[in-house]
């Protein structure tokens, strides 16, 4: 069946008068056949109404000349008018999206601050919240009193135990036994000493064969020699109840050893030059080491891991050494350019400073009552702080070029004070009078321990000896 459009047919979709023109049974409208059979391609609908429509229902409409109609002319001022409105009205269109899209991204830039906003403020409560624990888990090592210069010193060594040996027999010491075999003869040296706090007849000695060395006085034989370090041992502690030792080396570790097992069970790294001390707090749980590095450290003996690193960035110079006050609130530093520090563990901040020495300091040693401070450096002289006063009171100057070594310590009572290097000394506190003398070691004394209640003194030396002294 043929159609014949009238002139003024126009495609529904185009607003074009078909070239080849067809009609849709089911709505009745004329399309052009390209663009109609391009839309049920797509769909399969009829674009007016959406119903069913397949090309095989589109009826060709014949048409003999298709007629144009004039192209629109804006060669009148209606015509002219007409486009600028159009024109107008397109761009205040644009203008409207324009403006709803700025809202849009204003609303979404605000959100996006809020939320920054928020982080920030999340951020913030967690580093109060890191902090604080920090704070707590120093805090719950000790109980905190409150720093220098108003420390309060518990009363403790103020009643001499009836067991301390005498002046007057401490006096008749002589040596008793020496034993060379302990370290390597092909790297003579025996570098630091130790005793065991429960059971003074182990001792715990580092030498310069890089090996770790426990000795039961009694039975005159070697319980444990200890490998690891890959450069000389120069500090060792015994822990005073577990069957667990310590040491710390130039190779920039410090090792926690099973006696018993004979092998290393932790190894701490908390510094990043040779180790110089080494201390174990009060509660037996942490260590405090320092290093050339210039940073002193807390460490967890169990886990290894380092709960605080401190430098003093105004000084800028290596430590030397390290001790712990007997009741672990504040500690001591020598440094390589003479001073003495004494730090606030739980503040981590530097509270009082000991000038006077010249000269590296090489070791200190807090007398058991709290009360005194004692440190030996390269100036061949011992000095005796106040703690209490935050003043020298007493300044034993020694025979010219005597090296005071890693050895330096009072007795358990706080009673006696034995001074180790070219020879050892030992004094009587208060008067600070020297009452023994020992010249036995050929070379230099690296060590001095007093046995329990004194009953013996021990020491060591760079002629790879260690010897026993006693009535």
């Amino acid at each position: 069946m043929l159609i014949y459009p009238s002139r003024s047919t126009v495609h529904p979709v185009s607003n074009e008068v078909p070239e080849h023109p067809c009609v849709s049974p089911v709505s009745n409208q004329v399309f052009e056949r390209r663009l109609i059979e391009k839309y049920i391609a797509e769909n399969g609908t009829d674009p007016m109404n959406g119903q069913p429509l397949s090309e095989e229902q589109l009826i060709d409409i014949k048409v003999s000349h298709p007629i144009r109609p004039k192209a629109p002319s804006s060669t009148s001022i209606p015509a002219i008018l007409k486009a600028l409105q159009d024109e107008w009205d397109a761009v205040m269109l644009h203008s409207f999206t324009l403006r709803q899209q700025l809202q849009t991204t204003r609303q979404e830039l605000s959100h996006a601050l809020y939320q920054h906003d928020a982080a920030c403020r999340v951020i913030a409560r967690l580093t109060k919240e890191v902090t604080a624990a920090r704070e707590a888990t120093l805090g719950d090592i000790f109980v905190r009193t409150s720093p220098l210069p108003s420390l309060l010193f518990p009363q403790r060594g103020k009643t001499v135990p009836e067991e301390l040996v005498r002046t007057e027999d401490l006096s008749k010491y002589r040596q008793v036994a020496t034993h060379a075999g302990l370290h390597s003869a092909s790297v003579p040296g025996i570098l630091s000493l130790d005793l065991c706090p429960s059971d003074t007849n182990k001792v715990l000695t580092g030498g310069a064969d890089k090996n770790v060395v426990v000795f039961d006085k009694k039975e005159e034989q070697i319980i444990a020699t200890l490998k690891g370090h890959t450069k000389k041992v120069t500090s060792v502690i015994y822990h005073p109840s577990q069957s667990v030792v310590f040491s710390a080396s130039p190779d920039s570790t410090i090792r926690v050893w099973s006696v018993t097992g004979g092998n290393c069970v932790q190894v701490v790294r908390a510094h990043e030059a040779s180790v110089t001390g080494l201390s174990l707090h009060a509660t037996g749980d942490y260590l405090l080491s320092s290093s050339e590095d210039q940073y002193w450290a807390f460490s967890d003996i169990q886990t290894g891991r380092v709960l605080t690193k401190v430098t003093d960035e105004a000084a800028g110079c290596a430590l030397t050494c390290a001790q712990f006050h007997p009741d672990g609130l504040i500690f001591g530093t020598g440094t390589a350019d003479s001073q003495i520090k004494i730090w606030d563990l739980k503040e981590r901040t530097n509270v009082a400073n000991f000038p006077g020495h010249i000269g590296p300091v090489t070791s200190i040693a807090f007398s058991e009552n709290g009360y005194y401070l004692a440190t030996g450096a390269q100036d061949s002289s011992v000095k005796l702080w106040d703690l209490r006063k935050l003043k020298n009171f007493k300044t034993i100057t020694l025979d010219n070029n005597y090296e005071v070594k890693r050895s330096l310590v009072f007795d358990q009572s706080g009673t006696y004070l034995a001074v180790g290097g070219t020879d050892i000394r030992v004094y009587i506190c208060k008067q600070w009078s020297e009452v023994l003398n020992f010249t036995e070691h050929t070379g230099v004394v690296t060590g001095v321990a007093f046995g329990e209640h004194a009953q013996f003194l021990t020491s060591t030396g760079m002629d790879r000896s260690l010897k026993f002294y006693s009535l």
